[in-house]
């Protein structure tokens, strides 16, 4: 089985430090250094982009990512047979859901929404079981209500890019009763915040503006970069709403804190690098009428971004698309969109259907 520290001795012997890696990778170089270190869990991504970067095979590798999902799915999980066995749970069996849950997120990153929600589906309904029908002590009963908590923002985020957007809401407020149970301040707002996300795409942005004000108010102690993920639905949900004063604010604190940025952030906000801000930044000036200025930041993150994460970059082409579309460079946009209708095709998502169907009719 390839280790944390495989990779640390992969990197060492291809020259590069733990900053350039992260900068190549876009994982913060404090995710990496935990994963080198064996501090947290060594997904199938990481690997993959270490071996991306490097040119190298690294041993036993993870193979193809949809074939994991299938997998993950038919397969008896170890919380289905804790839960037959009417058990007392423990610390370990925590720490295999806690596993669990990490690497469902990160194949987020390289699988479609499709394949991937009856596995992030199965593990949350055993999950829940598992919590309903066993006995643990209060600290094992904050880590399995946590990670309720987590499967379920992960849930309704890929039932969202599928287009199931009522399932999402279920899920996202399941979700946050489970982290008022874990006592989850964070969490419980982050379920929030992506529930005003959608309802800023599909429904009133002044409803989405107004939860995700609440969220980032409701976990004023977070950690900085929880902050700034809250802060950029603050800024979205605003912008969506034209509410330009609101939209600049917001979006100031968000650059104020990401950089105050440290190593106990919590893992499910490891996506969250400058190249996402940036993004953010920019469509957040397309909705409020200054294109020109969003092209720059949108080209260069666009540029930077691992290739393998095709929904990512096919919706921020879109985006890049609509900049060139509104600024009047047609010819521009239409490059852009024939490279995100090229990404589309490898990983099929009800999001960038919208918003290549969007960029379709400017043109």
């Amino acid at each position: 089985m390839t280790t944390g520290a495989d990779l640390r001795a992969a990197r060492d012997t291809g020259g590069l430090s733990l900053a350039r890696m992260a900068q190549r990778t876009h994982f913060t170089k404090s995710y990496l250094s935990m994963v080198e270190t064996g501090k947290r869990p060594l997904p199938a991504d990481v690997i993959a982009a270490y071996e991306q970067v490097l040119g190298v095979p690294l041993a036993n590798a993870p193979g193809d990512p949809v074939r994991l999902a299938h997998e993950w799915l038919v397969a008896e999980s170890p919380l289905a047979v804790q839960t037959r066995s009417g058990r007392r749970v423990g610390d370990s069996l925590a720490a295999t859901l806690e596993t669990r849950v990490v690497e469902l997120r990160h194949l987020d990153d390289v699988v479609s929404s499709h394949d991937l929600l009856p596995a992030v589906s199965k593990e949350l309904d055993e999950a829940r079981s598992l919590v309903r029908s066993s006995t643990y002590s209060d600290r094992t009963r904050k880590r399995l209500y946590t990670a309720v908590g987590e499967l379920a923002q992960l849930a309704g985020w890929v039932a969202s890019d599928t287009g199931r957007f009522a399932d999402a809401q279920r899920f996202y407020l399941a979700g946050v009763g489970a982290a008022n149970e874990a006592r989850d301040r964070a969490l419980g707002a982050q379920l929030l915040s992506s529930l005003s996300y959608q309802i800023a795409t599909i429904g009133d942005p002044r409803d989405a503006a107004l939860i995700a004000r609440t969220a980032a108010m409701g976990a004023h102690a977070a950690t900085p970069a929880v902050r700034a993920l809250l802060l950029e639905r603050v800024a979205w949900a605003s912008a969506k709403a034209r509410d330009a004063e609101a939209t600049w604010r917001a979006l100031d604190e968000v650059d104020d804190a990401f950089e105050e940025r440290g190593v106990d952030e919590p893992e499910w906000v490891y996506w969250l690098n400058r190249c996402e801000i940036d993004v953010m930044a920019g469509r957040c000036m397309i909705e409020l009428g200054r294109p020109g200025e969003a092209e720059p930041l949108l080209s260069a993150a666009i540029e930077s971004y691992p290739s393998e994460h095709a929904r990512e970059v096919a919706l921020y082409l879109s985006w890049l698309a609509e900049s060139h579309a509104r600024a009047g460079d047609l010819d521009a946009a239409r490059y852009a969109l024939a490279r995100a209708q090229s990404y589309a095709v490898s990983m099929p998502s009800a999001r960038v259907d919208q918003r290549l169907q969007v960029v379709q009719q400017l043109l």
